[in-house]
């Protein structure tokens, strides 16, 4: 499993959509003191747009005041009823300060992994996502990417929408090595001839012909849809 914390601010938007969006089940962490709040129902509806599971951790069960009880009526009224009450959403109390229940969270997130068959293939071309992105002042243009199918290597040559680059190297953020990542598996990779946009899909190809020749068409594919996206302007309008 590998978890992307997003934060809970209203401010983040952009970055709990993007964390929806390449993830398989979305855990929504709901405080049993607060309750269900308007981030919360953001992040509920990013899930269901990005047609991910949901899973709903009831978090600080230790604090004063907590209720986790209001808390899964409320999850009611957004649509998610849960198991205990007849409906299909896996909740769990928590506390991340005790660590209560975080280990029963873990055995729901597999098995709901098991009931959603969320399988990934490990052969055939590679193809994965872009978490984030920087020039790094020593590796030059650095991606943090997380592959979706198929193992990505040392040495293969890869298009990130219109950036293009041959990998070069692969760590973990301890710094540890890789000579190949799995499905599932986030990765900081160099060797890149730019910084691709968070969100890009990274594909494999054969020859870095191919993935130049992919970049080329992304290039041109972007600038056509910021060509079409300009306002006309009439006569009428001057």
């Amino acid at each position: 499993i590998t978890f992307l914390d997003t934060p809970g601010h209203e401010a983040f938007h952009a970055m709990r959509a993007h964390g929806a969006r390449i993830t398989d089940v979305v855990i929504v962490v709901v405080a049993a003191d607060d309750g269900v709040k308007p981030q919360t129902r953001e992040a509920i509806q990013l899930a269901r747009d990005g047609s991910a599971a949901i899973v709903v951790a009831v978090n600080k069960i230790d604090v004063e005041g907590a209720d986790p009880t209001r808390v899964r009526q409320q999850l009611v009224e957004e649509g998610l009823v849960p198991e205990g009450w007849g409906g299909q959403t896996v909740t769990v109390d928590v506390s991340a300060k005790t660590g209560e229940g975080l280990d029963q969270l873990l055995e729901m997130v597999l098995l709901v992994s098991d009931v959603e068959e969320l399988t990934a293939r490990y052969d055939g071309l590679t193809h994965g996502v872009v978490v984030e992105s920087h020039l790094d002042p020593s590796k030059g243009p650095v991606a943090t990417v997380i592959v979706q199918a198929g193992t990505l290597n040392v040495g293969d040559a890869v298009a990130i929408g219109p950036v293009v680059g041959k990998i070069r190297a692969m760590e973990d953020f301890r710094g540890k090595r890789y000579k190949y990542a799995d499905p599932a598996t986030p990765v900081l990779v160099s060797g890149l001839k730019g910084v691709p946009e968070p969100g890009e899909t990274i594909q494999e190809f054969a020859t870095e012909r191919e993935a130049k020749a992919a970049a080329s068409q992304a290039v041109r594919e972007k600038g056509a849809k910021r060509y079409s996206e300009v306002k006309k302007i009439t006569a009428s309008e001057l």
